[in-house]
């Protein structure tokens, strides 16, 4: 069952990254993406002020729990790190990768709240 989670999990927590990042380019997705963003705001600025972790990822910190039961050690605590890491089997460093998350969250926030306020406000 836990190799089953890993991979759905690794998929899941994948396109959900995915979605964030591009979800407000469509019309049909932009009210769940605006769910979306909210979310990860509440993991990463509520739940992680009260673990003391900015940027905690509840879905991170369950698959890490899956994966160190599958005898992975030495994992990451950043999703993003681990699977660049994977993918380009390049030793990444962990604040550059830190801040190239935050950045692409921020401008998806920016590019969401922009076409969303566009859309309430047509040119005439």
């Amino acid at each position: 069952m836990n190799v089953f989670l890993d991979y759905f999990l690794s998929i899941f927590h994948s396109v959900f990254v995915l979605f964030v990042l591009t979800g407000w380019i469509f019309k049909p997705t932009r009210k769940i993406h605006i769910v979306a963003i909210g979310l990860i705001l509440i993991a990463w600025l509520g739940i992680g002020w009260y673990k003391g972790v900015i940027g905690y990822c509840p879905l991170t910190d369950w698959h890490w729990d899956i994966k160190r039961e599958l005898g992975e050690r030495n994992i990451s605590s950043s999703y993003i790190e681990y699977m660049l890491e994977k993918v380009t089997g390049m030793d990444l460093n962990r604040k550059l990768v830190d801040i190239g998350t935050a950045v692409g969250l921020i401008l998806s926030v920016l590019c969401a709240g922009y076409v969303n306020l566009r859309s309430r406000f047509p040119k005439k």
